[in-house]
């Protein structure tokens, strides 16, 4: 049994400004986020805390059409209220890193650029330095279970910050087997350096669909103390997770499988069921 603890923190809106930027690759941006000049107390990034690779914050993001952030705060029962009479965006991203550079506290958020569609794409793509946004979390962390002798990773590149940090998490220790579809602004040598010790497959998504769950398909039923982190768009995934409950018998606490987004659908709740038709 693979048993991950799970942690619950404060959900405190940090308003946060843009202190770097830089392109991993043509649809990959990096911002660095540091505190806005003058911020001091709790709601600051010294306080942010992000150990499981999976953790992630709310981003909330300027709106389109005036450019004005309109910050949330914390209602008196723990949750966040929005403003209301205004636009209000917010969507999921995980926390790539953390770290304090001369007492300064900082934070990286990986961004997958594709235009203008998405409204985190759009402000992603226009980043620079002084820009503000607004996190909010984590609000909960699960850990890595101790006991895992080997991890497969499932990914697209919307999952690579993920997948980066559990790669890290378990340790070179710990062999890790990675597939990952990408698109062809994607660099290989990029993917692979995100993994560090993981012996990395490259699937390319312009050579159709099903690919990822033919490559799980080829790698066998995993091990009693293996994990498997999956994670990305819904629909490649739902074959995936099916194959390995019902045919590899993978236990449920063998599996992370999260779909990211879904083709078709605006601001994917990842916290809902994969496969609703199936669910834990």
């Amino acid at each position: 049994m693979l048993t991950r603890s799970r942690t619950r923190f404060d959900l405190i809106p940090r308003r946060v400004r843009v202190h770097a930027v830089h392109d991993l690759a043509p649809a990959l941006r990096r911002t660095t986020f540091r505190d806005v000049a003058g911020a001091d107390g709790p709601a600051t990034l010294a306080g942010l805390q992000a150990p499981g690779p999976e953790d992630h914050v709310k981003v909330f993001l300027p709106d389109p059409a005036t450019g004005e952030l309109h910050a949330p705060w914390l209602a008196p029962d723990g949750g966040l209220q929005r403003p209301t009479g205004v636009v209000s965006i917010s969507r999921d991203y995980t926390v790539r890193a953390t770290r304090t550079v001369d007492g300064v506290h900082e934070l990286d958020i990986d961004w997958v650029l594709h235009g203008d569609e998405g409204p985190a794409s759009a402000w992603a793509a226009r980043a620079a330095v002084g820009d503000e946004l607004v996190l909010a979390g984590p609000r909960g962390s699960l850990g890595v279970p101790d006991g895992v002798a080997r991890l497969t990773v499932v990914v697209d590149e919307t999952a690579l910050p993920a997948a980066a940090r559990w790669v890290g998490a378990v340790g070179p220790g710990v062999p890790v087997t990675a597939i990952v579809e990408i698109g062809d602004d994607v660099p290989e040598e990029l993917v692979e350096s995100e993994l560090g010790h993981a012996d990395v497959e490259i699937l390319y998504r312009t050579d159709g669909p099903g690919q990822l769950e033919a490559a799980v398909r080829a790698l066998g039923a995993p091990s009693e103390d293996e994990l498997v982190f999956a994670a990305g768009e819904a629909g490649e995934l739902v074959p995936v997770r099916r194959y390995l409950r019902h045919e590899a018998g993978a236990r449920p606490d063998q599996l992370a499988i999260s779909g990211y987004w879904r083709r078709g659908t605006v601001n994917l709740d990842h916290h809902l069921p994969l496969d609703p038709s199936d669910p834990d």
